[in-house]
């Protein structure tokens, strides 16, 4: 040993837990640098996973997609053809949920009605999210005037109801998945836009945002590189929300006879024909469309929280 070594530690046998060729222990990269931003997104998907909530709701997401997606392929059925001769049989052998008063087979008749209102909630809810965001992101970044007179927009249109709205657009055109889709998404994204908005009006003074404009980045790569990724969090809270409110709206207007029109189907069409024949004992009718409807919508809350719980570091262990 040397003079230099002896006032030194002697080495021990290396910890299993500590990696390899682990870099020295320094100040954390500032916030919104590339490094951080992926050390604070495996903390977050890992905060996400650890949540029993957040692995329930997937499990049943998949499960749901898959009974609706895949399970046509299996179990296959006539979803177009009027068979008055097989109208309201019973559960039971070839038909396992019995069949409707237009003859078809309730099992095949959730399948196909689950494709529709998942692709209408997926498809409002990406719509809502892209034109919610960077609406809200814009409005946020560029403050003054700009933001008083966009959100005044939103004001404006918030303090029209929105199911009267609808029940009136829907009336004025014949009802189809698109125009649906369309009406929601025009609907939807105030409150989305809100929410970013104020996420962005917290995150345009961090010291990362301030740096890039330093730099001479523009407004718009601050806004697509710094602030809209920074703010994903209340995006994806936001999303998964809008999923399953696009469902329940959907099945609202079904309810009140302004959802799709025949052959197409979806799961408040036949919540609203079944409750005609509830008391004549046909709850095969009612039963499966609400219960799948109801455990569809839990799901899609169950993932909503558990991001909003992961987002929120008080919750977190130390």
């Amino acid at each position: 040993m040397t003079t230099h070594d002896a006032g030194r530690p002697a080495a021990g046998p290396p910890d299993p837990a500590e990696p390899l060729g682990r870099p020295a222990a320094g100040p954390p990269p500032p916030a919104g640098t590339p490094t951080a931003g992926r050390g604070s997104g495996r903390l977050l998907a890992a905060a996400f996973l650890r949540n029993r909530r957040a692995l329930v709701g997937i499990g049943m997401v998949v499960v749901i997609a898959a009974f609706c997606f895949i399970g046509p392929l299996l179990h296959r059925t006539d979803q177009v053809t009027v068979r008055l001769d097989l109208e309201e049989l019973p559960p039971g052998g070839t038909y396992p949920l019995g069949t409707d008063t237009s003859g078809y087979d309730v099992l095949g008749r959730l399948m196909t009605g689950g494709q529709s209102s998942l692709e209408l909630g997926f498809a409002v809810a990406i719509a809502t999210t892209v034109i919610g965001t960077l609406y809200g992101a814009v409005a946020g970044y560029v403050g003054g005037i700009v933001d008083a007179v966009m959100m005044r927009v939103i004001d404006t249109l918030l303090a029209i109801p929105g199911l009267v709205l609808l029940l009136i657009m829907v009336t004025m055109f014949t009802p189809s998945l698109w125009m649906i889709i369309v009406l929601l998404s025009l609907l939807s994204w105030l409150a989305a836009a809100r929410l970013v908005r104020g996420e962005v009006l917290t995150l345009r003074t961090r010291e990362f945002v301030q740096a890039a404009r330093m730099m001479g980045g523009t407004g718009r790569r601050v806004v697509l590189r710094h602030l809209v990724p920074n703010a994903a969090g209340v995006i994806i809270v936001s999303a998964t929300f809008t999923v399953a409110d696009s469902i329940l709206t959907l099945s609202t207007l079904s309810f009140l006879g302004l959802g799709l029109p025949p052959p197409h189907a979806d799961w408040g069409t036949m919540l609203s024909n079944g409750l005609n024949y509830l008391y004549d004992g046909y709850w095969w009718l009612v039963y499966p469309p609400a219960a799948i409807l109801i455990l569809t919508v839990i799901a899609f809350n169950l993932i909503g929280d558990a991001v909003h719980d992961a987002l929120d570091v008080r919750l977190q262990g130390p």
